[in-house]
């Protein structure tokens, strides 16, 4: 079956004073270089600034309450609803703005698999912004560009301020999708992380009708083929373990699964670099390199990258294409998956490094995607904060959870799918006091769970989480398996633990549309 999405029904598009019309990386490079957006670095790569927006801004995300998909969105602080004829005004007032202007428009396509791929256009008051989106979406080849039709159109001018006393908006920022007009306008921020995360909320909501699970994860495949799938929200190490020299990798953030298996629905990796390492994330590092997107990274006074340097953000992003990475599947498709892993950044320090999970307790966390909120992914966090972000991607997700999860309760039932929860957080105690997971230690338990080495071995019952944790693991020191043997003081990890567990049913109980069975495979202290 082939995916039919109806072209774009909204009002013509008129473009500014001059258009550039899919432009090579070298020529995006040069315009950025001469209109002063960004500085090309010592090892090539394009670095540019995004003032005061350095995270997305999610309370100034909107949806165009259209009559057609009133009844399919879930409605509330993620999908807050704006008025169609308030987006025909804010397109409009876009439209003039962007007439005195030169606009850069790249066409390309989200979605690795052409069943289901959807064909965008994305038009840029900013030229380094259309290398980003250049650079992580699926570029066509020049056939495909030559029968290239948009289905959806996103307009990007962080140039034009929204005023909340025309628009009704919350401030001066808005990220705006019509489903009905199938356009996405987003104004007053230049963190170019909208514009990808704004597609994958399209694709969140068109997926499903054609039976294919959205998921925000990497993935990755091995030599003989078997496909690991890594969900977890921003900093939890998606694209650093995915990125793994081996295995080959698919795709680091947005995919889909079918009844054929995994696809990718970008195009490239937009990876976290703070920190960034030659020796722990050496594909990384070596990915920064002519026509990539340094985004908010201090350049020493040579222009080299400096990687330890929070000054702007501890947000800090590289922007590449998937082979920039050795060995990546340039299909960008794989088989189904055999083993899923949930990675969380646990602030508490509690949860183990990692514990297999029971179907019923997989349901029970996708649906909670806990995780801590890391510095700088969005406006305002500052330092980590514990949230449940369900799915592990709520802020992306326009339709109910429960129909989510339902998808992948099915698709892993079917496919057998061994499921993990990994803790690439704390240990030994909470933020301040603990201190981060060794990414030696998560890489070995990740290779032994992928590999089939912790099928088999003896495992032990967290008495507060339920958790079954593996006493053994090749490469991993025993001590740190079971969390609170690492803590000084273990009845401080028991508080500790059932604080959190506390915040597990406390989050749950907004889900009223779960079996018993799912809802008592959380914790077992609710207070």
């Amino acid at each position: 079956m082939s995916m039919v999405i109806p072209a774009n029904s909204g009002s013509t598009f008129k473009l500014g004073a001059k258009v550039h019309y899919q432009l090579t990386v070298a020529e995006l490079v040069e315009q950025a270089l001469k209109r002063n957006e960004a500085v090309l670095t010592a090892n090539g790569a394009l670095r540019a600034t995004t003032g005061s927006f350095t995270g997305r801004s999610p309370k100034d995300k909107y949806i165009a309450a259209d009559e057609s998909i009133k009844e399919q969105i879930d409605w509330g602080p993620v999908n807050q609803p704006m008025e169609p004829e308030t987006f025909a005004l804010l397109f409009k007032h876009m439209q003039d703005y962007l007439m005195e202007k030169d606009v850069f428009v790249f066409d390309g396509f989200a979605g690795a698999d052409p069943t289901y791929r959807l064909p965008v256009r994305v038009i840029n008051e900013y030229d380094w912004h259309n290398l980003f989106v250049h650079q992580l979406f699926v570029r066509p080849t020049k056939e495909e560009l030559q029968q290239h039709n948009p289905e959806f159109t996103v307009i990007c001018a962080p140039g034009f301020k929204a005023d909340p006393a025309v628009f009704g908006t919350r401030s001066e920022t808005v990220i705006a999708i019509s489903f009905a007009r199938r356009m996405v306008l987003i104004a007053g921020t230049e963190y170019a992380g909208e514009m990808k995360k704004s597609i994958f909320s399209v694709m969140n909501y068109l997926l499903p009708e054609y039976g294919v699970m959205p998921m925000h994860c990497s993935a990755n495949m091995g030599k003989d083929g078997d496909v690991a799938l890594f969900f977890g929200l921003s900093g939890t190490g998606k694209t650093t373990l995915s990125a793994d020299p081996e295995r080959f990798l698919i795709g680091d953030d947005e995919h889909g699964w079918s009844d054929q298996g995994v696809f990718n629905i970008e195009g490239g990796c937009y990876a976290k670099c703070i920190g960034l390492n030659p020796e722990k994330e050496p594909q990384i590092w070596n990915a920064v390199s002519f026509g990539t997107v340094l985004e908010n990274v201090v350049l020493t006074a040579d222009r080299s990258p400096d990687y330890k340097d929070d000054t702007l953000t501890e947000n800090t992003r590289a922007a590449y294409p998937v082979d920039y990475i050795p060995g990546a599947v340039k299909e960008g498709r794989g088989g189904h998956p055999s083993v899923i892993l949930f990675l969380t950044a646990d602030a508490f320090g509690v949860l183990p490094p990692i514990s297999k999970l029971t179907p019923e307790q997989a349901m029970y966390h996708f649906l909670s995607g806990y995780t801590s909120k890391l510095a700088g992914t969005e406006r305002g966090v500052t330092e980590p904060e514990a949230t449940f972000s369900t799915c592990f991607g709520a802020p992306f997700l326009p339709r109910p959870a429960e129909m989510y999860a339902e998808m992948l309760g099915k698709k892993v039932a079917e496919h057998q799918v061994e499921v993990y929860l990994v803790n690439t957080g704390w240990t030994g105690g909470p933020y301040r006091i603990g201190r981060r997971m060794d990414l030696r230690f998560t890489r070995a338990m990740v290779h032994a769970a992928i590999k089939g080495q912790l099928r088999d071995v003896e495992y032990i019952e967290d008495p507060i989480f339920g958790l079954s944790i593996p006493v053994s693991c090749p490469g991993v020191p025993a001590e740190i398996l079971n969390p609170r043997n690492t803590w000084a003081a273990p009845a401080e990890y028991d508080q500790k633990a059932r604080e959190l567990a506390k915040r597990f049913h406390q989050h749950f109980a907004s889900f009223r549309n779960v079996s018993d069975s799912i809802r008592q495979s959380g914790p077992r202290f609710a207070d």
